[in-house]
């Protein structure tokens, strides 16, 4: 019981021994290389700032932050309290800007919309209350009272948001007040606003309230056009939009002509011909009714009986003729445009199929290339992320390439340190793939030219003897092969094969396209190589402590035994030989006898 406790202590006392002996190799070799190379940068993560000071209290026991504000609000719901600004405080501190960037600003965009109301009450409702008999005297005073809000909502459009709108000069952006109203004032847009907004009301005292007397409110129509284009801009399906807007113009030259057709029918006499709306129903109904079948020219329509009839027909059906097949021309581009992708990824897949049937390719291959079709077009709507983007001008492809790709970049343990220029051009570079399920990425043995960042999905590393056990499951936003990037002379040889486990999008860095970015930046290229023969020296560190793979051992080499654990024992036997040390020493003596 006595030599198995001291075989036990003696274990132990061999295992820190060993642990002390590698830490100091270690910082031996760090302190080394540093002196050595100044230029060699610590693994360690950089130190946090301290935080600042805090700040010293108030004399009255609180700190200003904690005190409360004799402003603030507080409304209690349910067994909680709420900190809140009243709205008319908020309301009394708004203040309106001085300039307004049309193509940003998204409350010009809300006001638009109101603009663009006021304009759609004038264009739907001046014909119905010019032909039908809806305008009557007991319900005058509602027509006039919105009428004149939209006068209201024309007038503050002048005078407050258009003369406060910026406009580009000579490559500046102009935000200056006087500068901003001078241009509104020069341009065509405030013509037709002024021209819209003629005081023809006045005649209301002399003929009556006609309402085509407000028909020059009609002409703000730039203001729809503005609205479409800037609606368009910020909506992310905006075919759906030009779906609506193309449906309603033909609902409104359908209304028109409805209002037209009963204005021809009380011009010669409700019921006086066949021809003619009788006046039963409802009017406005029956007359839309009419001219649906006129305009889409279905026929089953009444012969006209006199001259003003046939007349009206025959320009009802040219102008229906001409309407409804610029209708039918705007739909089909609005359509075409919204599908042009999708008639673009079915051309590309239809013509790879016709390829692969054309020579024979088995179908287990033609399967995974229509698998591969189908999940990159679902997974990111594109089959080439490139040529989206070759359009934009080269700040505009790095702006969106940093919100992409940065936060995964930046966290490569290859690249921490390097100049951060170096990193954006490398954004650039990246290129984006998709790997079916037990695709290989890599095989063993294969000459690396390139490092895999994992965007989406998972991979797996696989080896043992037979190749096939999984070693580690690497998930999005790890990085594997970044030492292929710069190991030279061999060394650049996949050591296991990379398997996507399930469908997996991956970043792929190639060595050309790093080698020409690091030209331009030495110090980072320095650095790069520096950590790459360091993570190479470290791999193979391993493989040279127990053997090569070629000849494996059955009994693993004895440890040697620590120079320090040796002197302590010397010392210990000069000592007389007491204590655990001592028996330690007499215990290996013995071991030695029996060898």
């Amino acid at each position: 019981r006595m030599g198995s406790a001291t075989s036990l202590s003696s274990a132990v006392i061999n295992t820190r021994l060993q642990e002390l002996v590698r830490l100091f190799k270690e910082r031996t070799e760090k302190v080394k290389e540093k002196l050595i190379d100044s230029d060699v940068t610590s693994d360690d993560d950089s130190p946090v700032a301290s935080p600042a000071a805090a700040p010293l209290p108030a004399p009255g026991g609180e700190q200003e932050g904690d005190k409360p504000s004799r402003d603030d609000h507080y409304c209690e719901m349910l067994c909680c309290t709420f900190k809140r600004q009243p709205w008319l405080d908020r309301l009394k501190s708004y203040k309106f800007p001085s300039s307004i960037d049309p193509l940003t600003n998204l409350m010009y965009v809300l006001w638009l919309f109101f603009v663009v109301m006021a304009w759609n009450w004038n264009c739907w409702l001046i014909p119905v209350r010019w032909a039908f008999p809806y305008q009557t005297a007991a319900n005058i005073h509602c027509w006039l009272l919105v009428d004149y809000l939209c006068d209201l909502i024309y007038l503050l459009d002048i005078l407050i948001f258009q003369t406060r709108l910026q406009f580009v000069q000579g490559g500046d952006i102009i935000t200056d007040k006087k500068a901003m109203k001078e241009n509104y004032l020069r341009s065509q847009r405030f013509k037709m606003d002024v021209l819209c907004l003629l005081p023809l009301d006045f005649f209301y005292f002399k003929v009556g309230v006609n309402p085509l007397l407000r028909f020059p409110r009609c002409l703000k129509y730039m203001a729809f056009f503005e609205f479409n284009s800037r609606l368009e801009a910020i909506l992310t399906k905006a075919y759906i939009y030009r779906v609506i807007r193309t449906t309603a113009y033909l609902l409104y030259s359908l209304h028109v002509n409805s209002c037209l057709y009963y204005w021809a029918s009380a011009y010669e006499g409700l019921g006086s011909t066949t021809w003619v709306y009788d006046g039963e129903g409802n009017s406005y109904i029956r007359c839309y009714y009419w001219a649906v079948k006129t305009l889409i020219t279905i026929g089953g329509l009444p012969d006209p009986k006199t001259l003003f009839e046939i007349v009206f027909q025959l320009l009802n059906y040219f102008t229906g003729v001409f309407a409804f097949s610029v209708m039918i021309g705007q739909m089909r581009d609005v359509v075409g445009a919204a599908t042009a992708g999708q008639t673009y990824y079915r051309s590309c897949m239809d013509s790879t199929i016709k390829y692969m049937n054309f020579y024979k390719i088995p179908r287990a291959v033609q399967n995974r290339v229509k698998t591969w079709y189908e999940y990159t077009w679902h997974s990111q709507g594109m089959l080439d992320e490139s040529e989206l983007l070759v359009q934009l001008p080269d700040k505009m492809r790095l702006d969106i390439a940093i919100d992409v790709n940065y936060n995964i970049v930046s966290k490569v343990a290859l690249f921490q340190g390097c100049d951060r220029q170096m990193i954006f051009d490398m954004l650039k570079r990246l290129r984006s793939v998709v790997y079916l399920p037990n695709d290989y990425v890599c095989k063993k043995g294969e000459i690396g030219r390139e490092m895999y960042i994992i965007q989406a999905g998972q991979v797996q590393v696989l080896g043992g003897p037979d190749g096939k056990s999984v070693l580690v499951t690497l998930k999005a936003g790890s990085v594997f092969g970044e030492i292929s990037l710069l190991a030279a002379g061999g060394g650049n040889r996949r050591t296991a094969n990379v398997v996507a486990h399930g469908f997996a999008n991956l970043f792929i860095l190639e060595k050309k396209d790093l080698n020409e970015i690091l030209v331009h930046y030495p110090e980072s290229q320095k650095l790069l190589r520096k950590k790459a023969k360091k993570m190479l020296k470290s791999n193979n560190k391993p493989k040279e402590e127990k053997g090569g793979p070629g000849d494996p051992l059955i009994i693993p080499p004895r440890a040697e035994t620590p120079k320090l654990f040796k002197a302590a024992l010397a010392a210990t036997g000069r000592m007389g030989g007491k204590g655990p040390l001592g028996r330690l020493r007499w215990r290996l003596k013995e071991l030695r006898a029996l060898q």
